[in-house]
């Protein structure tokens, strides 16, 4: 059974969405939020449930692509900088709404616009896949971006877009593998290779381990496990490191962005199809493709939950989850608009 919800948003979108019962049961058994970017709308959207209901709270980002999350901070990827959102647990208890975090936005890095797609925290670094140069890069006080890696058949950083590196999995804080729309060297040169020229590489030794793949994205390491969001062909796949073995675990039905796997679920962003991803094998399923959150049971491949968007929102980007925060509270640069109530902080007055 399907429960509805209706929220309206800034921007005068009438976004309406349905979800099942099993969404904000599972969320409370597993003491968990989960956060969805949407660059389509320009949100952050914080899922959570309260008292068996769900609650959606959505927050404008220019464009908001990857979301990072470490303890106590936030971090969202937009068209042309990263905001990090700081945890204020005092001001969380403050709060109206029994709210167990306050993230507020408190710090900004300009990179200008590098189709900043995935990223994490390496050591003490903030990440990011970025896209249009076709690299790994870290953040610097003083530079746009600092190169860290690049795909062997990369020749050169060029902001061209040359293979759509686009997902990054990162294991003990480092990164071990990041997906690929294709193996080219020329500016989009992925665009005409879409339908089956993506690749899972490993880093950092540039080791194809697939190749072959349609629209890989969101590469995650679960243990000797690598899985990854096979969009193309509507799964979630997983691929063996040793011998490059690709297998289904369960079909999704929608364009999959945005992977986040806890305590044996897999939480993931679907979106429907652009006009352009004609010829990709799932899109010939135009009219079954969902938009929304779907959630898996690694263990069974079953759909233990989804949240379906059916207007205002037709494509998700990113998922994270937020472990032990049920109740969490947002102020975002754009908090005025959101919510109507900015807040401001101060350090404690002296003794």
């Amino acid at each position: 059974m399907a429960a509805n919800v209706s929220e309206p948003v800034q921007e005068y979108r009438n976004i309406r969405c349905s979800y099942s019962d099993s969404l904000p049961a599972l969320l409370a058994q597993l003491r968990l939020s989960v956060l969805i970017s949407t660059y389509q709308t320009g949100h952050l959207i914080a899922v959570s449930a309260r008292e068996g209901t769900l609650k959606l709270a959505f927050h404008q980002f220019e464009r908001a692509m990857g979301i990072a999350v470490k303890p106590g901070t936030i971090a969202v990827c937009t068209r042309k900088e990263v905001w990090f959102l700081r945890d204020a647990p005092d001001i969380a208890a403050k709060l109206p709404g029994h709210h167990d975090s306050c993230f507020l936005a408190r710090t900004s890095h300009f990179t200008d616009d590098i189709q900043a797609h995935e990223a994490a925290w390496v050591g003490r670094e903030f990440w990011i896949v970025n896209t249009l140069f076709s690299c790994l890069c870290a953040l610097h006080p003083h530079y746009s971006f600092t190169p860290r890696w690049r795909p062997p058949f990369i020749s050169a950083l060029r902001p061209e877009d040359r293979c759509h590196l686009n997902g990054v999995a990162v294991v003990d804080g480092q990164p071990r593998y990041v997906t690929a729309l294709a193996e080219t060297d020329s500016p989009s040169g992925w665009r005409t290779l879409k339908n089956n020229g993506g690749c899972l590489i490993e880093v950092p030794s540039g080791h194809l381990v697939a190749r072959g793949l349609s629209l890989p994205h969101s590469p995650r390491v679960e243990g000797n496990r690598i899985f990854f969001l096979h969009s193309g062909n509507g799964d979630l796949a997983m691929a063996d490191a040793k011998t490059g073995a690709v297998t289904s675990v369960a079909p999704v039905l929608g364009i999959s962005r945005g992977l986040a796997i806890h305590d044996g679920y897999a939480f993931i962003g679907l979106s429907k199809a652009r006009p352009s991803l004609e010829g990709v094998p799932i899109v010939a399923e135009r009219e079954k493709l969902r938009c929304g959150l779907w959630v898996l049971n690694l263990q069974t491949g079953t759909v233990a939950a989804h949240l379906e968007f059916h207007t205002g929102v037709e494509e998700i980007f990113d998922v994270q989850v937020l472990p032990g925060i049920v109740s969490p509270y947002i102020s975002g640069p754009a908090a005025a608009q959101d919510t109507g109530e900015p807040l401001w902080t101060i350090p404690p007055a002296p003794a």
